[in-house]
Protein backbone atom coordinates (compact mmCIF):
# COMPACT_ATOMS: atom_id res chain seq x y z
CA UNK A 1 0.00 0.00 0.00
CA UNK A 2 1.43 3.41 -0.93
CA UNK A 3 2.17 5.87 1.83
CA UNK A 4 -0.56 8.18 3.10
CA UNK A 5 1.89 10.97 2.20
CA UNK A 6 1.57 10.04 -1.50
CA UNK A 7 -0.52 12.23 -3.79
CA UNK A 8 -4.00 10.87 -4.50
CA UNK A 9 -4.51 9.55 -8.03
CA UNK A 10 -8.02 9.79 -9.51
CA UNK A 11 -9.85 6.94 -11.23
CA UNK A 12 -13.00 8.29 -12.88
CA UNK A 13 -13.56 5.30 -15.16
CA UNK A 14 -16.61 3.82 -13.41
CA UNK A 15 -19.51 4.12 -15.91
CA UNK A 16 -22.04 4.83 -13.13
CA UNK A 17 -19.88 7.66 -11.79
CA UNK A 18 -19.40 9.06 -15.31
CA UNK A 19 -23.16 8.99 -15.95
CA UNK A 20 -23.86 10.79 -12.66
CA UNK A 21 -21.12 13.39 -13.25
CA UNK A 22 -21.97 14.14 -16.87
CA UNK A 23 -25.70 14.53 -16.24
CA UNK A 24 -25.33 17.01 -13.37
CA UNK A 25 -26.57 20.54 -13.98
CA UNK A 26 -23.75 22.85 -15.11
CA UNK A 27 -23.22 24.57 -11.73
CA UNK A 28 -23.12 21.23 -9.85
CA UNK A 29 -20.90 19.64 -12.52
CA UNK A 30 -18.42 22.53 -12.32
CA UNK A 31 -18.36 22.27 -8.52
CA UNK A 32 -17.75 18.51 -8.76
CA UNK A 33 -14.91 19.04 -11.25
CA UNK A 34 -13.36 21.66 -8.96
CA UNK A 35 -13.51 19.15 -6.10
CA UNK A 36 -11.92 16.41 -8.22
CA UNK A 37 -9.16 18.83 -9.24
CA UNK A 38 -8.58 19.65 -5.56
CA UNK A 39 -8.45 15.94 -4.61
CA UNK A 40 -5.76 15.14 -7.18
CA UNK A 41 -3.50 17.74 -5.57
CA UNK A 42 -3.85 16.33 -2.03
CA UNK A 43 -1.99 13.59 -0.23
CA UNK A 44 -4.06 10.84 1.35
CA UNK A 45 -3.45 12.33 4.81
CA UNK A 46 -4.73 15.70 3.59
CA UNK A 47 -7.80 14.10 1.99
CA UNK A 48 -8.66 12.20 5.20
CA UNK A 49 -8.46 15.39 7.28
CA UNK A 50 -9.97 17.94 4.87
CA UNK A 51 -13.02 19.46 6.62
CA UNK A 52 -14.65 20.43 3.29
CA UNK A 53 -14.51 16.92 1.83
CA UNK A 54 -15.71 15.12 4.98
CA UNK A 55 -14.29 11.69 4.03
CA UNK A 56 -16.42 9.13 5.92
CA UNK A 57 -16.62 5.35 5.93
CA UNK A 58 -20.10 4.15 5.03
CA UNK A 59 -21.10 1.42 7.45
CA UNK A 60 -24.78 1.17 6.44
CA UNK A 61 -24.07 -0.62 3.14
CA UNK A 62 -21.99 -3.71 2.42
CA UNK A 63 -19.06 -2.98 0.09
CA UNK A 64 -18.93 -4.85 -3.23
CA UNK A 65 -16.78 -8.00 -3.41
CA UNK A 66 -13.09 -7.16 -3.50
CA UNK A 67 -13.50 -3.74 -1.85
CA UNK A 68 -12.59 -3.36 1.84
CA UNK A 69 -14.81 -0.34 2.49
CA UNK A 70 -16.82 2.31 0.66
CA UNK A 71 -16.45 5.94 1.68
CA UNK A 72 -18.41 9.08 1.03
CA UNK A 73 -17.06 12.55 0.44
CA UNK A 74 -18.59 15.89 -0.39
CA UNK A 75 -18.28 16.53 -4.13
CA UNK A 76 -20.42 19.71 -4.21
CA UNK A 77 -22.41 21.73 -1.69
CA UNK A 78 -25.45 19.49 -1.99
CA UNK A 79 -24.05 16.16 -3.18
CA UNK A 80 -21.79 13.44 -1.90
CA UNK A 81 -19.88 10.89 -3.93
CA UNK A 82 -18.95 7.35 -3.02
CA UNK A 83 -15.48 6.00 -3.59
CA UNK A 84 -12.97 3.48 -2.35
CA UNK A 85 -9.22 3.53 -1.96
CA UNK A 86 -7.24 1.13 -4.11
CA UNK A 87 -3.55 1.67 -3.40
CA UNK A 88 -2.66 5.17 -4.59
CA UNK A 89 -6.00 5.55 -6.40
CA UNK A 90 -9.32 6.91 -5.26
CA UNK A 91 -11.79 5.00 -7.41
CA UNK A 92 -14.96 7.05 -7.75
CA UNK A 93 -18.18 4.99 -7.73
CA UNK A 94 -21.29 7.19 -7.67
CA UNK A 95 -22.64 10.66 -7.07
CA UNK A 96 -25.77 10.44 -4.94
CA UNK A 97 -28.86 12.42 -5.99
CA UNK A 98 -29.10 13.68 -2.39
CA UNK A 99 -27.25 13.34 0.91
CA UNK A 100 -29.32 10.47 2.40
CA UNK A 101 -29.04 8.32 -0.72
CA UNK A 102 -25.26 8.13 -0.21
CA UNK A 103 -25.80 6.10 2.96
CA UNK A 104 -28.39 3.68 1.55
CA UNK A 105 -31.30 5.40 3.30
CA UNK A 106 -34.69 6.31 1.77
Amino acid sequence: MPSDDATVKLDLNNPVFQEHLLTLQKIERNAALDTLNKIRQLTWNQLYRDPGLKWEKITSIKPPKGIDAVYSLRISRSRRATAHRDGAFIRMLTIAPDHDATYGKK
